[in-house]
């Protein structure tokens, strides 16, 4: 099946460029000029990714992310300004699975949205195979983690979690105690060689303790070990 991507940024050059990209490489693309138009669209009828811009008129990327966020967990990878750490720390905070700096490569932009389509795919994909008896159930003291599911839950109340960020807890929680280095979170979110440098973990590490927190303000459970990495409390 054709994967559909919205494309939203208020540079009709870019619309055009990248559009005509992603419909040569096999996608279906709709284009959004404003924010405010693009996510009636969007919250109507979903596409399988977002490519957002952050600054726009009416109502920027932050602001389309944010309600975006209320009602669906579709992917968004965010476009921001050159080597503007804030919009870049600020779109994974808001719940952004990736991010690219202007101006960005098309190949880049196409591996990342390839990339993270198949993590999709593969956290969504049902396993028709497999019974409740060897369901993939992680429960970590009060965390409980349904892989085949998408579906996370602390002391018994749902979190939603993005792709990248479930997959950054589901390899920490594997295994509690056990630290993991940034890099190697890195590769367990960012498959295929796309490059994701340390900052980006680290905001992904700090949208997962703000949601827990949102549950539990004692939550403490992603720990970090300064120059080393984070690992899952053992309880």
């Amino acid at each position: 099946m054709t994967a559909s991507i919205a494309l939203v940024d208020d540079d009709r050059n870019i619309l055009a460029s990248v559009s005509m990209t992603l419909q040569s490489e096999g996608f279906s693309v709709r284009v959004y000029s404003d924010g405010k138009t693009a996510l009636n669209a969007l919250l109507e009828s979903p596409p399988d990714l977002v490519v957002l811009d952050i600054k726009m008129p009416i109502m920027d990327g932050m602001e389309v992310l944010r309600r975006l966020r209320e009602k669906s967990m579709v992917p968004v990878i965010f476009l921001t300004s050159k080597d503007d750490e804030l919009d870049e720390a600020l779109g994974l905070a808001s719940g952004a699975d990736d991010y690219i700096a202007k101006p960005f490569s098309l190949r880049l932009l196409i591996a990342r949205i390839r990339a993270l389509l198949r993590r999709t795919e593969a956290r969504f994909q049902e396993k028709s195979e497999e019974t409740p008896q060897n369901s993939h159930i992680i429960v970590r003291g009060r965390l409980v983690m349904d892989p085949d599911r998408h579906q996370v839950s602390w002391d018994g109340e749902d979190i939603s979690l993005t792709v990248t960020e479930f997959l950054i807890l589901e390899a920490l929680a594997q295994r509690p105690g056990f630290v993991k280095s940034r890099d190697q979170l890195m590769d367990t979110a960012y498959q295929d060689d796309v490059y994701v440098d340390d900052r980006t973990i680290d905001s992904h590490i700090k949208r997962l303790r703000r949601k827990f927190r949102q549950v539990d303000n004692q939550f403490k459970s992603i720990e970090t070990l300064y120059g080393i990495g984070y690992r899952f409390a053992e309880e």
